[in-house]
């Protein structure tokens, strides 16, 4: 029987890498995504800050103390997701049995695709390679035949590296590795388990599973791991129910009229995603943060499914308008709830038909210059990453 195999491939500091690309003077210099310095937290920190101790999640006051000297940008969304959508196109030429963990992250099930492609050391290999020239991004990959296993291979071999785990082998992998490492195991399940004497992946490996799952809790899970024993199987991304964009603004904005090129920026990105992903929508939802972090939603029924922007950007303005809002505001999202095939039928009406045709040549110049290359008036003035 023909082992399985997958792959784990993983963006290397994606945000940061992705600012490094766009902003050349940034390549080589500690960079941290993030957002307010007081209030917000650390998206992701390039490698050349990490020695300074910053890592992701971690709170922007913080990591600015330790790291005083790292040049602090603000997340471009729209720019991460354009980056992810190219990745993951890449990954689907080899197999469509993806699961997708995160934008950049995600188990790939190759062990059908040998017959075409080769081995899967030599799959992830040109993977990594056409991501490198095409996107312009490292990334790492593990390969193993379960899926903890090729999580760890690419973990250990970060940043652009690559590591095969050979089917037989995965417990002698893992044995020198510290218990941290094992899913499921936080600081409070590794000082029980130093209590017992078990320190490193091969300690557990090595103990009676019946005396730990005894001692410590989901002992006999964490023993089977540690033997390189995992039976899940690579899941394919489920059918999106919503497509959405949303964004936090770097400062409290007030009044409906500043909100709205925010609102249509967002609503123009989820039109295209739509549009992308062969999808159509009659159920807007508008998404509002207060100051005092209140959260209102609202949503409202289309009279025809569409994949319109401007018809999207419509409901949603009414919407906000309907709020008559009197406190800032720190956050607005819109999203495509309830989404439904796109069949093809024409329209009836020649303005939606019309419409169609527009956004089909503005999905073309996006397409090959860049999503910020044409834009509505009103949102000339709007961040980049909400007009991306």
């Amino acid at each position: 029987m023909t082992p399985t195999a997958i792959i784990h491939l993983d963006m290397d500091a994606f945000y940061a890498s992705v600012e490094q690309r766009d902003f050349p003077d940034l390549r080589g210099k500690p960079v941290i995504v993030g957002g307010h310095p007081r209030r917000g937290v650390v998206l992701a920190a390039s490698y050349e800050v990490r020695p300074f101790g910053v890592r992701s999640a971690m709170p922007m006051a913080v990591a600015v103390r330790k790291a005083p000297a790292a040049i602090v940008v603000p997340p471009r969304m729209g720019a991460y997701e354009e980056a992810s959508d190219a990745v993951f196109a890449i990954l689907s030429t080899v197999t469509p049995l993806i699961e997708p963990l995160s934008l950049d992250e995600a188990f790939l099930d190759v062990t059908a695709s040998r017959k075409l492609f080769g081995g899967p050391a030599k799959i992830a290999a040109e993977l990594r390679a056409r991501i490198a020239v095409e996107v312009g991004l490292p990334s790492s990959a593990g390969i193993a035949s379960v899926k903890f296993v090729a999580k760890i291979a690419s973990d250990v071999v970060k940043p652009n590296g690559q590591l095969e785990v050979a089917p037989g082998e995965a417990r002698a992998f893992l044995a020198p590795l510290p218990v941290a490492r094992l899913w499921g195991v936080g600081p409070k399940t590794e000082a029980v388990l130093a209590k017992l004497g078990l320190r490193t992946v091969g300690d557990i490996a090595a103990a009676d599973p019946d005396w730990l799952d005894r001692h410590v809790s989901a002992g006999r899970d964490l023993w089977e791991l540690s033997c390189g024993i995992d039976p899940r199987k690579v899941v394919p991304d489920r059918e999106a129910k919503s497509i959405g964009a949303e964004d936090t603004f770097d400062e409290d904005v007030s009044g409906v009229e500043a909100l709205l090129p925010h609102v249509h920026a967002q609503a123009l990105r989820v039109a295209r995603r739509l549009r992308l992903a062969g999808r159509k929508t009659a159920v807007v939802q508008l998404k509002v943060k207060l100051a005092d972090f209140t959260l209102l939603t609202r949503r409202t029924t289309l009279a025809e499914p569409t994949d319109d922007g401007q018809t999207l950007y419509r409901a949603a303005s009414a919407l906000l308008r309907a709020e008559h809002l009197s406190r800032k505001v720190r956050l607005t999202g819109v999203s495509a709830q309830s989404l439904l095939s796109h069949n093809g039928q024409l329209s009836l009406f020649d303005s939606d038909r019309r419409a169609g045709r527009l956004n089909a040549a503005l999905d073309r110049i996006h397409d090959k210059f860049g999503s910020a290359a044409l834009t509505t008036a009103d949102l000339s003035e709007t961040p980049d990453k909400e007009r991306e």
